[in-house]
């Protein structure tokens, strides 16, 4: 059987922690960033975990189980 091949927008929208969670950019720091408050947008600076739900969607996309 073949290797699984890696979906590219999948892998350079996500990436896998050493315990094997997966990160996420969170979305809303590129424009219109004057009506966002400061401490909105430093938080929006951290990168998000994904829910188990999605992580295993996210994972089949990746080639990673």
């Amino acid at each position: 059987m073949p290797k699984m091949k890696t979906r590219r927008a999948a892998a350079k929208r996500f990436s896998l922690t050493g315990s094997g969670k997966v990160k996420y950019k969170k979305q809303g720091l590129r424009h219109i960033l004057t009506k966002k408050s400061t401490k909105r947008k430093r938080n929006l600076r951290k990168t998000g975990i994904l829910s188990p739900a999605e992580e295993k969607r996210a994972r089949a996309l990746l080639g990673k189980g």
